[in-house]
């Protein structure tokens, strides 16, 4: 709020202005982008209506991750890829990693090389 003005008063000025504000009961607020997530933890989150248009007002402490790049690879991915391919171990988990994760882009890629 405004410092020295009265909350009330500054209340039924929104309210005449069409402005509706109502707090969200949030824990965690988690925001992703395509390189990174931005996470506020102990958030105090607003739902603000102006005129029909509706707007979140975010405050908290703020934690930026990085995201992975590297896709995760499970056992059940490399034999997959061994049967279907007929390769090594090592071989398979190369493909897929080249694939970025997509077993039928890892198989196909044994395929191209015959």
């Amino acid at each position: 709020m405004i410092p020295g003005m009265n909350p009330r008063k500054v209340q039924q000025m929104m309210k005449q202005m069409g402005i509706q504000q109502v707090e969200v009961p949030a824990t965690e607020v988690i925001i992703r982008t395509e390189e990174k997530e931005i996470i506020i933890t102990n958030p105090s989150v607003q739902r603000v209506n102006m005129m029909g248009n509706e707007n979140f007002q975010i405050s908290g402490n703020i934690e930026e991750r990085q995201l992975s790049t590297t896709p995760d690879i499970s056992e059940d991915d490399v034999k997959t890829v061994m049967e279907q391919a007929h390769v090594s171990k090592e071989e398979a988990k190369k493909a897929i990693e080249n694939a970025n994760g997509d077993l039928a882009e890892a198989i196909m890629s044994f395929n191209k090389e015959e």
